[in-house]
């Protein structure tokens, strides 16, 4: 059981902590080809080794790739060490950079106002979840920007817990290795990271409403297309013009209207065009298609080249160029094979008096890859809703609930529970 007096004191550092961590600009950028791809997210892994050297943790290095890695020590005779993982960098879909974090305390279930968009409002029709938290206190970004809660409620989540061993020393746990990672919203999460570092199996504190765990996700492959026409003066282009931007447009038209992310879902994959640029002579597609079989994703990036091939031949001249690269695939495979590690985190969270929501994540977490490269790594809940969004917004609540989940989640580590 969680000791006398805890509660309050997580629920005060946890929103401490999450507050301070989204006001620091940590957006990723899917067009560098450095690691981490924005130098600014490197400004709140300097934070996070600051406190977690304060706390007195082993190990801590913050390495040049974009990881910070540290160690709580515990007794490895009575417990199976493992792992926690967050990333610091949020989604390039909208800013994040001057995030003014807004509370909203006793929430009485009226639509939410946003002090620097007054044309944005939050109330249920946009997340019905939202009524479940009547009364208690909600934080918003400012209307302007994304809040950040995917994921900074995870490293908030995961320092508070770490905070909390350290204050009251009798909670039972084993060594956790903890690993705050970059890049995890452009598919470069783990790029980099030094697996001689992690125990064999890990979780990453990302996702959504409280309960929720997730063993399954998305097969991803990233679709680049490159089109090649030939540029001419449009007043004497007759017969010569090749209009690579025009071929693009038809490409995207031609795409299977019924399996888009925004008419799919639960178990639905889709085909995402996620930007379109160029002119006359060069344009490019970019795409992301995804399923949670990876052969059903292979039929999607056939088709995808087909398309392309029927362009090159209705249009002579025309040359398109197309490249994929696979970046995760579905954990649920590997994660089977590991029933024990799965049934730690439900106990867990069993016990923080939650009911326990699986479903297949419709997207992928740090987890995803390094569950394929061998090391079991399901995903526990932070509270965070709406994500990738101005709208996105967290209960106070659920943060603490994802606190508790940890402590409990170490003390199920215990080497006689399996």
């Amino acid at each position: 059981m969680i000791e006398r007096g805890v509660d309050k004191i997580v629920e005060q550092e946890v929103v401490e902590r999450f507050l301070k961590y989204v006001r620091v600009w940590t957006t990723s950028d899917p067009g560098s080809p450095s690691k981490p791809t924005t130098q600014r997210q490197n400004e709140l892994l300097q934070i996070l080794r600051d406190e977690l050297l304060k706390l007195g943790l082993s190990d801590v290095c913050f390495d040049t790739k974009g990881f910070v890695y540290a160690t709580l020590p515990g007794d490895d005779e009575r417990f199976v060490p493992f792992g926690l993982m967050a990333h610091v960098d949020t989604s390039p879909d909208q800013s994040g950079e001057g995030v003014t974090p807004q509370l909203h305390p006793q929430y009485d279930g009226s639509p939410i106002q946003y002090p620097d968009d007054k044309t944005l409002l939050l109330s249920a029709e946009d997340s019905h979840q939202l009524k479940d938290f009547i009364g208690s206190t909600i934080i918003t970004a400012g209307g302007k920007t994304l809040l950040g809660a995917d994921d900074k409620a995870g490293v908030a989540e995961i320092m508070t817990a770490l905070s909390i061993f350290t204050q009251f020393p009798s909670l039972p746990h084993g060594r956790i290795v903890v690993c705050f990672t970059t890049d995890e919203e452009v598919g470069r999460g783990v790029d980099g990271i030094d697996t001689t570092r992690l125990p064999p199996h890990l979780y990453t504190i990302d996702g959504g409403y409280p309960g929720e765990f997730e063993v399954e996700c998305f097969d991803a492959i990233g679709v680049t297309l490159t089109f090649y026409g030939r540029g001419v003066h449009p007043g004497y282009s007759f017969g010569k013009m090749v209009n690579a931007v025009r071929a693009a447009s038809i490409f995207v038209s031609r795409l299977p209207h019924q399996e888009r992310p925004e008419t799919t879902k639960d178990r639905d994959g889709f085909f995402h065009v996620s930007n379109v640029d160029g002119n006359n002579e060069v344009a490019k597609v970019s795409m992301l298609l995804r399923d949670f079989e990876h052969a059903s994703n292979l039929d999607r990036l056939s088709v995808v080249k087909e398309l392309a091939q029927n362009l090159e031949e209705e249009n002579p001249g025309l040359k398109v160029e197309v490249a994929s690269l696979h970046q995760y695939e579905n954990m649920r495979d590997v994660l089977q094979q590991h029933p024990e590690v799965s049934a730690r985190a439900e106990r867990a969270i069993s016990d923080t008096g939650l009911n326990i929501i699986k479903k297949p994540i419709r997207g992928g977490t740090d987890g995803s890859r390094l569950t394929a490269m061998g090391f079991p790594t399901p995903n526990i809940f932070t509270g965070g809703m709406l994500a990738h969004s101005r709208k996105e917004w967290i209960a106070v609540r659920s943060m603490c609930q994802a606190v508790q989940t940890i402590l409990n989640l170490a003390r199920h580590h215990e080497r006689n529970h399996f």
